[in-house]
């Protein structure tokens, strides 16, 4: 390992260390799963997903503004940023996930594989 990587490594690791992590619900049926995080106070514009192998990372930035006359007298959320980190198995197709962010609710569909998908044997009867 070289410098440059280990460097790089250690800001993963203290991102990680200063994050919220979202709270998340995940259900699953016969053709994939949902995910459903919860993450208040972050926009579209500072949303991150990204697949790297069978790793899903949900990233966000907290943006809560003030207006400029006031100040914060108590704040609780003290870290400015959501992550993340879900390993995929391989019944799920990453390549058809879809991503849908409403209200601070980012709602996942990870589809399964087709091979992982159930279907139905036609039998022939002759």
């Amino acid at each position: 390992m070289n410098d440059t990587t280990r460097i790089s490594n250690e800001r993963r690791a203290q991102r990680e260390e200063n994050a919220l992590l979202p709270p998340v619900n995940v259900c699953e049926d016969a053709t994939g799963i949902t995910l459903t995080a919860d993450l208040p106070g972050v926009t579209r514009e500072h949303l991150s997903l990204q697949i790297d192998a069978d790793s899903l990372t949900i990233e966000g930035e907290i943006t809560l503004r003030l207006p400029d006359d006031m100040a914060a007298s108590h704040a609780e959320v003290a870290l400015p940023s959501y992550r993340r980190v879900f390993t995929l198995s391989k019944e799920l197709d990453p390549d058809r996930i879809s991503a849908e962010f409403r209200q601070g609710v980012l709602t996942l569909r990870i589809p399964k594989a087709p091979h992982a998908q159930p279907r139905r044997i036609e039998v022939q009867a002759h």
